[in-house]
């Protein structure tokens, strides 16, 4: 996991992995920020776990599983879209692909959350967040191509725009 490549927006960190689910586990959080942004606001957030199991599980159908939590807020326009959540089933898949990640047994859920404010909170807007838990068995050990097509779906999720191999983007020019 360490060879994996991201986009210099997403920022990867080590957190403690959950004891439970597996003999070993390893989890990473992330971070997209827009680094012309003043103060770099957060545009989205995941969690990528990767849980290993010498003994196999019946339910996994293999000995590593990966599951996955990303959060990003929503344009009112798209969040109230009936199809974002296919969309945001449709990054998953299409990013795995993108990467060759070979996988099997993938399921997940994808959730809107509408957040109203009132009484002393009224003067907040409201806010709409997409919410993506994914889990997936990778077809082999080797995770690289599966912790890439995640970074690049967190990025997805932040709105940025793919960015194909080979290709550094350009910085956003602040206008004032």
């Amino acid at each position: 996991m360490r060879r994996a490549r991201h986009r210099q927006e997403i920022t990867l960190d080590e957190i403690p992995a959950p004891g439970r689910l597996a003999p070993f586990a390893v989890a990473l959080a992330a971070e997209v920020h827009d680094p012309t942004a003043e103060g770099q606001p957060e545009l989205a957030t995941g969690r990528f776990v990767l849980l290993h199991d010498p003994a196999g599980s019946s339910v996994w159908k293999g000995t590593f599983r990966v599951v996955t939590y990303i959060r990003a807020s929503l344009e009112s326009d798209l969040g109230n879209d009936p199809m974002v959540g296919a969309v945001a089933w449709t990054w998953l898949v299409e990013a795995l692909e993108t990467h060759q990640a070979r996988y099997a047994e993938a399921g997940g859920t994808a959730t809107r959350v509408l957040s109203e404010s009132f009484g002393g909170l009224a003067t907040r807007p409201d806010t709409i967040d997409i919410e993506l838990r994914a889990s997936w068995t990778p077809e082999g050990p080797d995770s690289t191509d599966h912790l890439e097509a995640w970074a690049d779906m967190v990025c997805a999720f932040a709105g940025l725009p793919p960015v194909p191999d080979g290709v550094t983007p350009l910085p956003r020019i602040r206008r004032n």
